[in-house]
């Protein structure tokens, strides 16, 4: 008898597993899956986190040597620090030394992020070409007067360019920067501020004009 009833257990425990078997295949069915007994392996799934990208890719844009600075690029709706380098002659003294760093900072701002960068979702809107020199006689020593007139660039790149300024050895390291254009006289203190990075073409970062300008 105990023989028989053990059988039994077991037949029912299989029945119970068949059932439950094909409960869950209904259940994929129904979802559109397709169910298989066969155990699969498909590798990691893709990444689908934007603005990321590993130190070694971000390291071969920003060059073999020179001095590292950060610029900031487009990425989701938001501005985003991204690893550069620039090339700075020893013996370049201070006032020169800025116009160099800012020059840099808008050649690599205008180039085209790397393929890696593309696939992460970088972008500029920054125009290529533009220079930068430093003060005119009169101006504040931090000032970059640049060949496009702040207000008429784009105000992603007005953005870009504001808060990669202000936020490296081009100004002072001092959260603002002084811009203006070659063709005109006044200038304004613009400042890179939270709501800035996070949302850059909400309109024109902040300023204030520098008197005497």
């Amino acid at each position: 008898m105990r023989t028989r009833d053990k059988a039994g257990r077991a037949a029912w425990r299989g029945v119970r597993v068949l059932a439950a078997g094909g409960v869950l295949t209904g259940l994929l069915a129904g979802c559109g899956i397709r169910a298989t007994q066969v155990p699969t392996d498909f590798g990691p799934a893709p990444s689908m986190v934007p603005c990321e990208s590993s130190a070694t890719d971000i390291a071969t844009q920003a060059g073999p040597s020179g001095m590292p600075v950060e610029v900031f690029l487009l990425c989701s709706g938001a501005l985003v620090r991204v690893d550069r380098s620039v090339r700075i002659a020893d013996g370049t003294d201070e006032a020169r030394r800025r116009v160099v760093v800012a020059q840099g900072l808008l050649k690599a701002l205008g180039e085209t992020p790397s393929g890696v960068e593309d696939e992460a979702g970088y972008r500029t809107a920054v125009p290529s070409g533009i220079t930068v020199t430093g003060p005119s006689p009169g101006d504040p020593d931090d000032t970059l007067r640049l060949s496009t007139a702040p207000d008429s660039l784009p105000k992603y790149a007005l953005a870009q360019i504001v808060c990669t300024f202000a936020d490296t050895a081009a100004t002072g390291d001092n959260g603002s920067v002084v811009l203006g254009s070659t063709s005109a006289d006044a200038l304004r203190r613009y400042e890179c501020t939270a709501d800035v990075q996070s949302d850059p073409g909400a309109g024109i970062p902040p300023s204030t004009e520098v008197p005497g300008s």
